[in-house]
């Protein structure tokens, strides 16, 4: 092999290591992931649908401004790494508050509230265009609930939106 041709393999592995390692954790929790089911509000009430794309927050879960084993004033540079654990409530499973460790026992998520609002990689659907209409008004009505796996390490996938009777 000569020394182009090392080269241009090196960088052939290298990218495929990077892009394994940009989709492990929603992968793990697709793979090995517990189904949760959470209910869901759209962020934007009046326009919720643009095309066939929706931005999800999830009103069982606190929000970036919730507290949980950090104080009320933490400055936003200390922000980043957040967790939520899970409870069951009834059908759905409800979020606790945000802590900056990892729950010891049971389900949780492991989001990032460095921004505006607390991220857990859940936040947005994609759906066929023939779907799109009555989903949008079962999430207006808050009628809507998203199965969504998540694994041990806390790591989540959005698998499913639907209507619940």
């Amino acid at each position: 092999m000569t020394g182009r041709t090392g080269r241009l393999v090196a960088a052939t592995l290298a990218q495929l290591l990077l892009a394994g390692v940009a989709v492990w954790a929603p992968l793990s929790a697709r793979l090995t992931g517990d189904e949760v089911r959470l209910r869901v509000a759209p962020v934007d009430p009046y326009d919720p649908f643009r095309g066939a794309y929706v931005d999800l927050t999830y009103p069982d879960l606190p929000d970036s401004a919730a507290t949980g084993d950090r104080p009320d004033a933490e400055p936003p540079e200390t922000r980043g790494t957040a967790f939520v654990p899970l409870t069951r409530s009834g059908r759905v499973w409800v979020g606790g508050p945000v802590r900056r460790s990892a729950p010891e026992d049971g389900p949780f998520l492991r989001c990032d509230d460095a921004g505006w609002r607390l991220r857990c990689g859940i936040e947005s659907w994609f759906l066929p265009q023939d779907r799109a209409a009555a989903l949008a008004e079962a999430v207006r009505a808050g009628r809507a609930v998203a199965t969504v796996r998540v694994d041990a390490r806390g790591h989540a996938a959005l698998v499913d939106v639907s209507i619940d009777p």
